[in-house]
C-alpha cells in the first residue's frame, strides 16, 4: 500500500505526465492508494499560488481527490512524529517539517512513501520509500 507525496500527485496533473507513472498508478488497486492531509495542504497551497488557480483546484477535485484516500495527522502519527523528530535531531539529520509529518503518517499506517524526494525520506529509520518519477 502506498502513500503518495506531493511531487507524485502534482506530476499527474502535468499536461504530459510520465507514462511509466500513469502505468504504475493504474496497476495499484484504488484501495491501496493514499495521500496525507499534509500533501492536500501543499497541493491546495500550490493551486492558490498559481495564476490558473481555478483550473488547478478543479483538477484536484476531479482527478486527484476521488482517486486517493486522505489520511489525517492523528494522535498515533503525532506520537510517531515526536519520536522520529527527536531521533533525527539527535543524529544530526533533521527532516523538513512537512516531510517528517508525511513519514510519520506512512509509518503509522504501514505504507510505502512514493516520492521523487527519496534522499530526504531515506533518513527516516524503517520507512519504505519508492521513486516512481525516476527515468526507467
Amino acid at each position: 500500500m502506498y502513500l503518495f507525496d506531493t511531487d507524485v500527485l502534482s506530476h499527474v496533473l502535468k499536461s504530459s505526465p510520465l507514462p511509466s507513472l500513469i502505468a504504475r498508478l493504474a496497476a495499484v488497486p484504488p484501495e491501496q492508494q493514499f495521500t496525507s492531509a499534509i500533501t492536500v495542504g501543499e497541493m491546495v497551497y500550490g493551486a492558490w499560488h498559481s495564476p490558473r488557480r481555478e483550473h488547478f483546484l478543479r483538477q484536484l477535485e476531479e482527478r486527484v481527490w476521488p482517486n486517493v484516500r486522505v489520511l489525517s495527522f492523528n494522535r498515533s502519527a503525532g506520537e510517531t512524529y515526536g519520536r522520529l523528530r527527536a531521533e533525527l535531531e539527535r543524529a544530526g539529520t533533521p527532516l523538513a517539517e512537512p516531510d517528517l509529518r508525511i513519514a510519520a503518517i506512512a509509518l503509522t499506517n504501514d505504507l510505502t512513501v512514493v516520492t521523487g524526494n527519496v534522499r530526504h525520506f531515506a533518513r527516516v529509520p524503517g520507512l519504505r520509500v519508492e521513486n516512481w518519477l525516476a527515468p526507467s
